[in-house]
């Protein structure tokens, strides 16, 4: 198991602060252990540049020189003894100076000399650190021939650095206290101001990986560049997501309709071919049942003869109509037949189709009743809807009965007219009608071999009007059975 990791911001307070107690510490240490060293070695410097300004200052010998030594004392915190050639007293500051003197020789030429170290010893002065046991103080000491024959004392005590050295640590921890309280403020300050848009783009990417590209970043004129920058490509890689997982989605839909129209189309040409070679079984039995008849000359006269003769014939012409319209059906189910939208005067169409089925109405002794009122204009395909047209008054003429009247209207709704095809006879079953669009369906299989019906009719019926994308049905009427288109009218 993974171990849950610090989050962004404590991780930045955490180590900012270590940054800081880490430096403070050190400085500390520093100070500590390197400050009075630094205050001392600074301090001989000093002493060292004020031995060539007393030299400098003694050489000249004016009225202002013991003014001037005075300055020096004070400014640089020294202590100075002058004496001339024989070691008599010239100059001094302290109020006691033969006795200073005296414990100045004494400490560089005594007894007392292991009681000082020798810091620098040249050719014209010589500095040492001295101990003062009595009192327990430090000084720094140099005795020094001047240029002008005499010699100098100077002294400045260490105690003072130490305890400056004190001072200054100590006000350097209270200092850093204060430095590192105000620093976590300003640390957890910042590190939200930080984190913030880090979290915000955090939480973007988050909902991006769900798949929700409504989160946009919002740009801040108080983040950085380099923040600002990531947030609008998050929004750039925000919306190229979107729209390649659009694409895809768009691709794999159609991919889900080309998969379901092959299963579709697969399945089609099963039931195709299971119907068509149903279909082709029994005219075909019959033709090659009366060829060999005629081959064997089973029966000798010509009337015989041209009865086998006529049968071949007619159920060869039953299966050349079959087949045109299977590929009728076919051109029209794939969309390679192109449907022509014209406008057209209806009524003379379905006139003339009454017309052409006047042999086939005198045949069955029908009724045919066409209850109209002047032209009507639609628009559509005017082949294709006589054909429609043809198929349903063939179809009535076929299934005509009792009273054997077909009547043919019209009625009118918004922009749309609607032909009616009713034809007395026995009802279709209720269950039968939304299937007689089927290819190959019968309702009475014995009837529709009787006048040689193949159950393609309504199916090409059907491919037509749902290319003029309009609608088309049947129902059972009282006396009899009704079918009907609807075309877009122009009236």
């Amino acid at each position: 198991m993974m171990k849950k990791k610090a989050s962004l911001k404590y991780q930045l307070i955490f180590t900012m602060l270590g940054i800081v107690a880490g430096t403070v510490i050190i400085c500390w240490f520093l100070n500590n252990t390197f400050l009075e060293r630094y205050y001392t070695f600074h301090k001989e410097k000093e002493i060292q540049k004020s031995y060539n300004q007393v030299n400098s200052i003694c050489e000249k010998e004016t009225s202002e020189s013991d003014i001037a030594l005075e300055r020096l004392c004070m400014d640089k915190n020294l202590d100075i003894l002058i004496t001339d050639k024989a070691r008599n007293l010239v100059w001094s500051s302290y109020s006691d100076a033969q006795r200073i003197q005296m414990q100045l020789e004494n400490w560089l030429y005594g007894t007392e000399r292991g009681t000082i170290r020798v810091l620098y010893d040249g050719e014209e002065y010589m500095l040492v650190r001295q101990t003062d046991e009595r009192l327990q103080t430090d000084y720094l000491v140099l005795f020094g021939r001047l240029k002008n024959g005499g010699y100098v004392y100077m002294r400045a005590a260490l105690e003072s650095i130490r305890e400056s050295a004190s001072i200054t640590n100590r006000f350097f921890g209270a200092v850093s206290m204060g430095a590192i309280a105000i620093s976590i403020v300003l640390i957890v300050i910042l590190s939200r101001r930080i984190c913030k848009p880090i979290q915000s783009l955090s939480d973007i990417s988050a909902r991006m990986s769900n798949l929700d590209f409504e989160a946009k970043y919002v740009p801040d004129k108080y983040v950085s560049r380099e923040i600002h920058e990531l947030g609008l490509s998050m929004n750039e890689l925000s919306e190229t997501l979107e729209e390649k997982i659009s694409e895809l989605k768009t691709a794999n839909v159609s991919l889900q309709q080309d998969i379901s129209r092959k299963e579709q189309i697969d399945e089609m040409r099963k039931e195709f071919l299971s119907n068509v070679s149903h279909e082709l079984k029994t005219p075909l039995a019959l033709i090659q049942g009366y060829a060999e008849g005629l081959k064997e000359c089973i029966n000798e006269d010509e009337t015989s003869r041209d009865f086998y003769c006529d049968v071949i014939m007619d159920e060869a012409d039953k299966m050349n109509h079959m087949v045109r319209q299977l590929l009728t059906l076919n051109q029209l189910e794939f969309g390679n037949d192109t449907v022509e939208m014209t406008r057209f005067n209806i009524t003379e169409l379905i006139e003339g189709v009454i017309q052409s089925a006047a042999i086939m109405t005198a045949q069955k002794q029908a009724d045919i009743r066409f209850y109209q009122d002047g032209p009507v204009y639609v628009w559509g395909d005017e082949f294709k809807t006589e054909e429609v047209i043809t198929n349903y008054l063939t179809n009535a003429l076929n299934h005509v009965d009792g009273e054997k009247r077909i009547e043919i209207s019209y009625t009118f709704r918004e922009n749309l007219v609607r032909v009616h095809v009713f034809n007395t006879g026995a009802n279709i079953p209720e269950e039968e009608l939304d299937k007689i669009w089927g290819k190959f369906y019968k309702v009475d299989k014995a009837r529709t071999r009787e006048y040689g019906g193949s159950g393609i009719g309504l199916s090409i019926v059907k491919a037509i009007m749902d290319s003029f994308h309009q609608q088309c049905g049947v129902v059972n009427r009282e006396d009899g059975v009704e079918f009907w288109m609807e075309l877009e009218s122009n009236n």
